[in-house]
């Protein structure tokens, strides 16, 4: 039987500053499914999504990849390029963080999040940076190792305790 339905095959694109909605929106979600939120979805909003447009000017350190499928978006994933100290040594001078990195849940598990991935480390090879961190969910990490993301005893790590703050408006 032949289906009359379009099929639409998902498309990988570098975020542009107009995107920054559509990123805030999916940011929200992310967040949201991890921890309970502190501020109100609009209130989020309208402060996410000025600091994604000016972040996404070309030149800068971050860069985006959109996800989508007829237009909708699916997930996004962020990389900030880190400059190092200058070294005498054959070491590259730069690194990358890969930061929320999401997929919508109704489209886990079906190759979305490998093919943003895959454009972060893309651009980490073509930068030439000498390595690439990033904090896993638990239900993330898998998707990370089988990328090659391996889990290193030489990277430390201090937090600052906080209670939960309410961002002032």
């Amino acid at each position: 039987m032949i289906s009359d339905a379009p099929t639409f095959a998902v498309v990988i694109r570098e975020a542009v500053p107009e995107d920054a909605a559509v990123l805030a929106r999916l940011r929200y979600d992310f967040r949201a499914e991890l921890d309970p939120a502190v501020e109100t979805e609009a209130a989020f909003l309208e402060r996410c999504q000025p600091w994604m447009a000016s972040r996404l000017t070309p030149g800068g350190p971050w860069r985006c990849w959109l996800a989508l499928e007829n237009e909708a978006a699916l997930g996004a994933t962020w990389l900030q390029l880190l400059e190092k100290i200058p070294n005498p040594v054959g070491e590259p001078e730069l690194h990358g963080y890969v930061t929320s990195l999401y997929v919508r849940a109704d489209r886990r598990s079906s190759g979305v999040g490998s093919s943003l991935l895959a454009a972060c480390l893309e651009e980490c090879e073509a930068h030439g940076a000498d390595a690439v961190f990033l904090w896993p969910t638990p239900r993330s990490r898998p998707l990370y190792q089988r990328h090659g993301f391996e889990a290193r005893n030489g990277m430390l790590e201090r937090r600052f305790r906080r209670p939960p703050a309410v961002l002032p408006r």
